[in-house]
């Protein structure tokens, strides 16, 4: 004989698994799926070209890939991803063409003064992704970038493709590309990959001054 208790009980854990709580594993698992859409082709494109290895050094596309995920489930463990899932808008044709570029540069090492796939520095990567994404050909270095195309100056307004902007004492000293749900993507530091940051804790959260919209994108 089941208890009263334990009926509420049941019921409860019935309702947690049904995806009407707060966490909904189906978006998560849709914006997964979504990032993985976007970048699939610019990876096959990757994977068929024969200078592959020559331009990615020691990083394989299979390592290459697996730092994607990794960045895709960082997505995944954000409580707002639900939300931000559910409400997606498709994202514009040329934007979609600068994610798939910069995040398949994941994994890049950092060279000071790098504009190359051998390594990157923070504008010498957003420079590179946008001339070889759209021919857009932008200042190359971050001070000169902050002053290139329309100024976003309310966060909340960020959208895909964005510049965004770092620093100090008023002073712009960091470059990255927005890939949407409060994410970046840049080239950090010596000893540093290209990887993807947050914008909303953590390092780069206090050093946020502003972000670009590229023109015609």
């Amino acid at each position: 004989m089941i208890s009263s208790d334990e009926r509420v009980k049941t019921l409860k854990n019935q309702k947690s698994t049904t995806g009407h709580g707060p966490i909904r594993p189906r978006f998560r698992l849709g914006l997964a799926c979504l990032l993985c859409f976007i970048t699939a082709p610019a990876l096959a494109q990757q994977a068929a070209a024969p200078e592959v290895s020559a331009m990615q050094g020691a990083m394989s596309l299979p390592d290459r890939a697996m730092m994607f995920a990794n960045d895709v489930n960082g997505l995944l463990v954000s409580g707002k991803t639900a939300a931000v899932a559910e409400d997606y808008k498709p994202v514009d044709a040329k934007v979609r063409t600068v994610l798939q570029r910069a995040l398949t540069l994941l994994g890049t090492p950092y060279r000071w003064g790098g504009t190359t796939p051998d390594g990157f520095d923070c504008s010498g990567l957003v420079s590179y992704v946008f001339k070889n994404a759209l021919g857009v050909e932008l200042p190359r270095v971050s001070r000169d970038q902050a002053n290139a195309g329309e100024l976003i100056a309310d966060k909340s307004e960020l959208a895909e493709g964005d510049l965004v902007f770092f620093g100090r004492r008023g002073r712009v000293d960091h470059v990255g590309i927005y890939v949407g749900e409060g994410r970046f993507v840049h080239a950090p530091s010596k000893g540093k990959d290209v990887m993807v940051s947050s914008l909303e804790s953590g390092y780069w959260s206090g050093k946020y001054m502003q972000a670009r919209r590229v023109a015609g994108i």
